[in-house]
């Protein structure tokens, strides 16, 4: 019996892509595994991973199947001659999704997925938390949902959405949607300082009311019942997290090794390794330098007014890394960029900078002296990553601050 494939190349809403989807979905339950999950021919995946069916179905809905899958040999057809007539002859290539959640979420869930016995305190693979983010990704708010809901207004409706919609898979308060970012390490730490600048309420200060130095209270007033607010907060962004998903990740892995073969071949400096102090660094410490994947970053810091009233000098300073172990034409992007540290004003933190800065000093001490276990997709093996800071971006006045 011929199976009609020309449903494949169709518009991903049509009906005949659709009904097509369906046939295929009752072909692929036929073929799987032990474990529940069967190999997909998403653009993305190209049967290189087997999922449970939930995710499957996500993936060809939104990211579309595989066209040059023509001979389904994961799911019940067989070879007709030599060579691999899996595929046509036409080049594989990797098509980016059009939705960038579902980017991010498969990525983590690939890293988790090489481990299928991973299982959770509940008895569940550790992977089933993304099936259940898959699944959420892909249903609509309600039916016929077509307009996305901003930041101020999900406050304001979310409580009368879900009243309104009570099967609905809306979030049961904005705390709930970030935790689901933290899952897959896009969260943030809040860490209270003094109105001053003199210290964090961290570490060993993390239980004080009143700072060590000047004594000044921690909170705007002391005499609030319930849940007291700080008088000044930090805003502190993991690094490590952020190393894991571009490591962890198909389509950035790669990149975090070019260093190590993107060398200039005709004297001219297009990146800072045809540099000296690069060079330098890496007869220093020998040791760190023969594992290309060990991190290189780049620290950039200054202030800026977030009202945009230049009436005002109230300064917020964001700290900013990226990494230059990846080519020159990413490294740079914005896209790079990592936000660590949020400073909040209202003047600017001068010589305490320090004070801020000593969640992300520690890490980076961390980073240097110890390193992390991390997986790097474009090799599949895993490895200890060390990571250092070799430079620092700034205009003189934020030199002498960060100096």
């Amino acid at each position: 019996m011929t199976i009609d494939k020309s449903w494949i190349r169709e518009n991903r809403i049509s009906s005949k892509y659709f009904e097509g989807l369906k046939n295929f979905m009752k072909i692929a339950e036929k073929h799987v595994k032990s474990k529940g999950k069967v190999r997909y021919s998403c653009k993305t995946c190209e049967n290189l991973y087997r999922h449970v069916l939930p995710t499957v179905y996500a993936h060809l809905h939104d990211i579309g199947f595989l066209e040059i899958y023509t001979t389904w040999i994961y799911h019940g057809e067989k070879h007709v001659g030599s060579s691999d007539l899996s595929y046509n002859s036409t080049p594989r290539t990797n098509t980016p999704t059009s939705n960038e959640m579902f980017d991010v979420v498969d990525d983590v869930m690939a890293e988790q997925n090489t481990n299928e016995e991973n299982i959770d305190e509940e008895g569940r693979g550790i992977d089933s938390e993304f099936d259940d983010l898959f699944e959420e990704l892909n249903t609509k708010l309600y039916p016929e949902c077509s307009n996305i809901w901003t930041n101020s207004s999900f406050d304001q409706l979310v409580e009368l959405l879900r009243a309104a919609f009570p099967k609905s898979k809306i979030p049961a308060s904005h705390y709930k949607a970030k935790t689901k970012l933290r899952k897959i390490g896009l969260g943030y730490q809040s860490i209270d300082a003094c109105k001053n600048d003199c210290a964090l309420f961290w570490k060993e200060n993390g239980s004080m009311q009143n700072c060590p130095i000047c004594k000044e209270s921690r909170w705007v007033d002391t005499t609030t019942k319930g849940k007291k607010v700080p008088q000044k907060v930090l805003r502190y962004f993991p690094l490590t997290p952020r190393l894991r998903r571009m490591y962890s990740s198909r389509f950035t892995a790669k990149d975090m090794s070019w260093h190590n073969t993107g060398h200039s071949i005709d004297g001219m400096m297009y990146h800072p390794v045809d540099g000296k102090s690069w060079q330098d660094f890496d007869q220093r410490y020998p040791e760190f330098a023969k594992e290309p994947r060990n991190v290189r970053l780049a620290l950039a810091a200054d202030g800026f007014n977030p009202f945009g009233n230049f009436n005002s000098t109230y300064s917020t300073w964001p700290v900013v890394l990226t990494t230059y172990n990846t080519p020159p034409w990413i490294c740079m992007k914005e896209s790079s960029f990592m936000l660590t540290l949020l400073i909040p004003g209202p003047k600017s933190p001068s010589k305490d900078i320090d004070v801020f800065l000593s969640p992300l000093v520690d890490e980076l001490k961390m980073l240097w002296s110890e390193g992390v276990q991390m997986r790097d997709t474009s090799t599949n093996t895993v490895f200890n990553m060390r990571a250092m800071l070799l430079w620092t971006i700034n205009d003189f006045p934020a030199c002498g601050s960060l100096s």
